[in-house]
């Protein structure tokens, strides 16, 4: 049996948490979701430091969903962080934010966000969101060869 992909949500906002969990749920995904809830939790938990040393409870991810607005540390810091690190650059990072600005989708790309999508307002469009996601990401898209630096 294959191994579910693990998804790594970077977001700050506990309704829009809620809210991406529950379209997860309601599309059936059964994949496994860690939430980080800022930049500094985020990047701790995609190099593996402090709380989330053990990767067999905090394992690397699979595709990460990011919000770019985030307290402290924001998005835009945590992307180029992973992207300029030999042993994540290659992980997807997916933008899903509420910023429709020319300049963050601009700087997203050129940083290297794999994807840059806006948050819908409605639960029925998120959750077309979360359905795109899974259907390209999780089943489509060919994941890279494993970074060994």
């Amino acid at each position: 049996m294959e191994k579910l992909a693990q998804i790594l949500l970077v977001e700050d906002s506990r309704m829009d948490v809620e809210l991406t969990l529950d379209a997860f749920r309601e599309a059936k995904l059964l994949n496994p979701i860690h939430v980080a809830s800022n930049g500094k939790d985020a990047l701790d938990y995609v190099f593996g430091r402090n709380k989330y040393e053990d990767r067999n409870i905090y394992p690397l991810p699979n595709l990460i969903l990011l919000d770019l607005k985030l307290p402290g540390i924001d998005g835009f810091e945590v992307l180029r962080q992973i992207k300029v690190a030999p042993i994540l650059k290659r992980l997807p990072v997916v933008v899903l934010t509420s910023s429709k600005e020319d300049g963050d989708r601009a700087l997203s790309y050129d940083i290297g966000t794999n994807s840059y999508l806006v948050k819908p307002v409605s639960f029925e469009g998120f959750l077309g969101v979360i359905r795109q996601i899974e259907g390209y990401w999780l089943s489509l898209n060919i994941a890279p060869p494993e970074n060994n630096p």
